[in-house]
């Protein structure tokens, strides 16, 4: 079944190589990810299914598993910490938490200043669209934040973190020292929440943290990061 990927100029080279490995057809196009959405849009015909990658209730369905396999295993968490950009990872981790009778673990939503449309959103009262993305967290790129997502911080205990690109690719390092893995920025967000000692955290004994993302980022660009001005 053809397969065809629209993503956005701050696409990497490795990630772009990756998913042609697949087999599958890669446009570039736009500044961000709603440029490339919007033509992504633009090009589904009657035979063809538009995968959303964060505002689709099938795609929400499938994070909310992550918190059916913690349940499973006998471990009640005392937060919850994420990292967000357009909210789909967010929307699904709190489907499970409510599917698994755990309404009252708070949720911490990380995001990287340049990227914090949600922490922007709450501030207003209302959705906001960042007017560029600057973070170099480009995984958490999306302008605007899913409606879902938006609601979920008035319908679930949910605190609001964002902190720095360095903090962020600090983060990253220590967490490959740790534990032999190396992560992007975009999941750097939220162990930084951990390592840097987040006042948001200071109520709890025990934190969860979604780990994730890292297919497309190396080593030498984890210290590329590192060294400049991030």
């Amino acid at each position: 079944m053809p397969v065809l990927i629209v993503v956005p100029e701050t696409t990497s080279e490795l990630a772009k190589a990756l998913i042609r490995r697949e087999g599958a057809e890669v446009i570039v196009h736009g500044d961000s990810w709603q440029e490339a959405n919007e033509l992504a849009m633009s090009t589904v015909g009657e035979s063809d299914v538009l995968v959303h990658p964060f505002d689709d209730p099938l795609v929400w369905q499938g994070h909310s598993t992550l918190i059916d396999e913690v349940a499973g295993s006998g471990i009640k968490p005392g937060a919850l910490v994420v990292s967000v950009g357009g909210g789909g990872l967010l929307c699904g981790l709190v489907d499970g938490l409510r599917r698994n009778g755990w309404s009252d673990v708070p949720v911490i939503a990380v995001e990287t200043e340049g990227a914090d449309s949600l922490a922007q959103s709450v501030r207003a009262g209302h959705r906001v669209e960042l007017p560029a993305i600057t973070s170099l967290a480009i995984t958490l790129g999306a302008k605007k934040i899913c409606q879902r997502a938006f609601d979920w911080t008035r319908d679930h205990p949910l605190r609001n973190l964002v902190v720095s690109d360095r903090a962020a690719v600090s983060a990253c390092q220590r967490f490959l020292a740790d534990h032999r893995v190396v992560v992007e920025p975009a999941c750097g967000a939220s162990l930084a929440a951990v390592y840097d000692g987040a006042p948001e955290l200071d109520d709890f004994d025990s934190v969860l943290v979604i780990v994730c993302g890292g297919a497309t980022t190396t080593l030498e660009q984890l210290a590329e990061w590192a060294d400049g001005d991030a």
